[in-house]
């Protein structure tokens, strides 16, 4: 993961009291705050860390082991596609983000840009941009899935509807090679039609193996989405309906080996 031995102690401290300080983690290892807040935005990045007033404690995971293997599976690709796609949200800008674990790495990505308004329905983007810099955070209202930390239900789609965003990152379980965007959920699918409406630019973000799947629900088709970031070049029949609704299609390129972004899948 590539972190240095002063975070790996940090790291361990916060897990065996709970909570550290910026102030007594200076002392500790005799280095400055402003070195200490550097090492804990680090680890907060990578979603080892979640920030608290004045420290730092374990980013606690509320999320089943499903929902783990999910983050796990293709996590690399994921991370390709999250700094891609975060390469083409200006900052100083609104965006909004759905659930899933490639909006997710979209997030870890935004990290550093300034003066972004986020909008989510999503527990864990909260978590990633806690702390990170000039930023205005806003979860959705609702019902949690506790399965994934996803906000659905009546209440988050009433809450997304009243937002107008220049941008809006969304995820899928399933693509269909004729342009069809696809979901499980049919509550997490009427938020995600909501951020949709209400959005100057939708972004799809999704990787290959999605194209091995298939979902009930259909979110969307190819003519509500401006741009799609995936890991591979998709197949000619859905390349073919990108270009027939002047989607722009953007391929992940690989990161570096020791990108943040791959530091946690």
């Amino acid at each position: 993961m590539n972190i240095t031995d002063r975070q790996n102690d940090i790291l361990a401290a916060a897990r065996r009291q709970g909570r550290v300080s910026v102030d007594s983690l200076a002392e500790v290892f005799q280095v400055t705050p402003q070195t200490i807040r550097r090492d804990i935005n680090d680890l907060c990045q990578r979603g080892l860390l979640t920030r608290v007033h004045g420290g730092a404690m374990p980013a606690n995971s509320i999320s089943n082991v499903g929902y783990q293997d999910r983050r796990v599976l293709y996590a690399q690709e994921k991370a390709m596609i999250g700094a891609a796609a975060a390469a083409q949200i200006q900052e100083n800008t609104s965006l909004t983000l759905n659930i899933g674990t490639t909006t997710e790495q979209v997030a870890r990505a935004l990290y550093s840009h300034r003066g972004l308004v986020v909008i989510t329905n999503n527990l864990n983007v909260i978590n990633i941009l806690n702390g990170s810099p000039a930023k205005e955070l806003i979860l959705a209202g609702g019902v949690v899935r506790q399965s994934d930390g996803g906000i659905i239900g009546e209440v988050a789609v009433d809450f997304m509807r009243q937002f107008r965003v220049d941008s809006a990152v969304i995820g899928a379980s399933a693509l269909d090679e004729d342009g069809s965007v696809l979901d499980y959920d049919y509550r997490e699918v009427l938020v995600a039609r909501a951020i949709i409406e209400n959005a100057r630019r939708t972004i799809l973000v999704a990787d290959h193996q999605k194209f091995e799947r298939s979902a009930p629900v259909r979110i969307c088709d190819l003519s509500s989405i401006d741009m799609f970031v995936t890991d591979r070049a998709p197949p000619k029949r859905f390349a073919d309906s990108c270009r027939e609704h002047r989607v722009e299609l953007i391929v992940a390129e690989p990161l570096a080996a020791n990108s943040p972004a791959l530091a946690n899948g």
